[in-house]
């Protein structure tokens, strides 16, 4: 910087450099020192001219320096936050990765099991109701008052067994009086017969007119007739002594009784006393599609007789079984069904009257199927499959066709051999090709601890192929929904592969 003076007053210059920095910006006053004056003596000096006072300093701004220095830490630190997460991401990735790998080159393990040769039932199922083999009513054949009822509601009765009784003393009076009655006759009959031998013996010596003997001969046949009629009488009265005890007209069990005891019952009365249901043995009345009763008429035309079993309302409980009886002389056109009965002993007294049962007509036997699990049989939009274990332990996709289904067996009729082993549990994550660990259903696995191995139902596969029937054909989870006890509502017989 630099300070002149003004010539024409003497005054001298001044230099001055100035610094910029980045410090705050100050303002600085250079004075110049006093001029000597260069006038003669007495010469009067010249007054120099009076200078403005200088402008108040302005005011100094805010500290920048300070503020970038924080700006520019805190980006240092997220950018060493940043890469300190990513770093431990990174890391976590590339071992999740490795795990992934790891597990996509370790075999899946998986349930199977053999394919095997055996026979399969063919089953016709349909719902029905239990009803009573006889059913009466049991009432009083004559007209009295209730003495006494024998029977304990719901009891077992047998045919004859005395139920209830009746006061006995009206047709005790009514036998007498017929007795009565037969006896005034027989002594009337007995004169009758002595006149009329007189009259045979006056007749011939021609004493008494034909006509008269005649007469008492007609007079004799009244008194026999009469005396028949008293009989009759006698049997009536008697009869309604016997029907005073009312008795069971079928062995069954009795329901609750409708009348009760002092009441006056008559031979009308639409309710009676109590009602009887044979029950022991029963019968179910079920029924089948239309279209299957050609399949059963022919087992039944050549002689067969035809088992059934009948279950309960969730079709997982067998209550009995028994035997076809009798088929429906006609088709239920409304419905498209006809009605069978089967009998069934009963003995446990599982069925009860009107209850609602599952039946299952056995029509039929596969001989010597090739039988696999249900739950191995997958269906696609295309074919219907298994997943194979080959030697080598790899999975392959086999095209099958379904014979028949019952329950967790299903008849295979081609794409499988006896012995080969298929996926049954597991086959969500199968895709062809992967290799798997496959535990065979049925058997116990050898126990890595020594010793006695607990009945888990399996053990490993070792990659060889059994032989047919060396493994039960069940195992895993069912895709079919099928009960062991219990079978579908009816057999399936499946196409193959488009």
């Amino acid at each position: 910087m630099r300070a002149s003076g003004n010539p024409d007053r003497g005054l001298p210059e001044v230099e001055s450099s100035v610094m910029v920095t980045d410090e705050p910006l100050q303002t600085t006053t250079l004075e110049a020192p006093p001029a000597t004056s260069s006038n003669p003596p007495g010469t009067a000096a010249r007054t120099p001219p009076r200078e403005e006072p200088a402008a108040p300093p302005p005011e100094p701004p805010a500290p920048r320096r300070k503020k970038w220095l924080w700006l520019l830490a805190a980006a240092a630190a997220a950018i060493a936050v940043y890469l300190l997460f990513a770093g431990h991401n990174r890391k976590q990735a590339n071992a999740e990765a490795a795990k992934a790998k790891a597990a996509a080159s370790a075999p899946l393990p998986v349930v199977a099991a053999a394919a095997k040769t055996g026979d399969i039932p063919v089953y016709l199922t349909g719902l029905g109701n239990v009803t009573a083999l006889n059913t009466a009513v049991v009432k009083s054949r004559v007209d009295g008052q209730l003495l006494r009822v024998v029977f304990h509601e719901g009891q077992l009765v047998k045919q004859g067994e005395v139920l209830a009784e009746l006061d006995p003393r009206p047709f005790q009076v009514q036998l007498m009086q017929a007795a009565g009655q037969k006896a005034k006759d027989e002594a009337a009959l007995q004169n009758a017969r002595v006149d009329l031998q007189r009259y045979e013996v006056l007749i011939k010596e021609d004493a008494i007119p034909k006509q008269q003997l005649d007469t008492q001969a007609a007079t004799v046949k009244q008194f026999e007739a009469a005396i028949e009629s008293d009989q009759a009488q006698v049997e009536s009265a008697k009869l309604n002594l016997v029907y005073c005890r009312i008795a069971a007209p079928i062995a069954g069990r009795v329901g609750l009784r409708l009348v009760d005891t002092g009441n006056i019952v008559h031979a009308s009365d639409a309710n009676g006393i109590v009602v009887i249901n044979e029950v022991q043995p029963i019968t179910v009345i079920f029924t089948i599609a239309a279209d299957r009763l050609p399949q059963v008429l022919q087992q039944m035309h050549a002689g067969r007789q035809l088992p059934v079993d009948a279950f309960d309302r969730d079709n997982k409980n067998r209550l009995g079984g028994g035997m076809l009886a009798a088929i429906d002389n006609q088709i239920d056109q409304t419905t498209g069904t006809v009605r069978l009965r089967a009998v069934f002993p009963n003995q446990e007294d599982a069925l009860f009257p009107s209850q609602f049962v599952n039946a299952r007509l056995l029509v039929d036997t596969i001989r010597q199927a090739t039988l696999v699990p249900t739950a191995a049989i997958q269906r696609s939009p295309t074919a219907t499959f298994v997943y194979r274990v080959k030697p080598d332990r790899t999975v392959e996709v086999r095209n099958v066709t379904v014979q028949l289904s019952e329950g967790d067996t299903t008849a295979v009729r081609s794409g499988l051999a006896p012995g080969d082993v298929v996926v049954t549990d597991g086959v969500d994550r199968l895709r062809p090709g992967m290799k798997v660990a496959a535990t065979m259903a049925g058997t116990a696995p050898a126990n890595p601890n020594g010793g006695a191995s607990p009945d888990t139902g399996a053990t490993p596969y070792a990659g060889a192929t059994p032989k047919a029937g060396s493994h039960p054909g069940a195992g895993g989870r069912s895709n079919a929904g099928g009960n062991p006890k219990a079978p579908n509502s009816s057999n399936s017989a499946q196409g193959g592969p488009q």
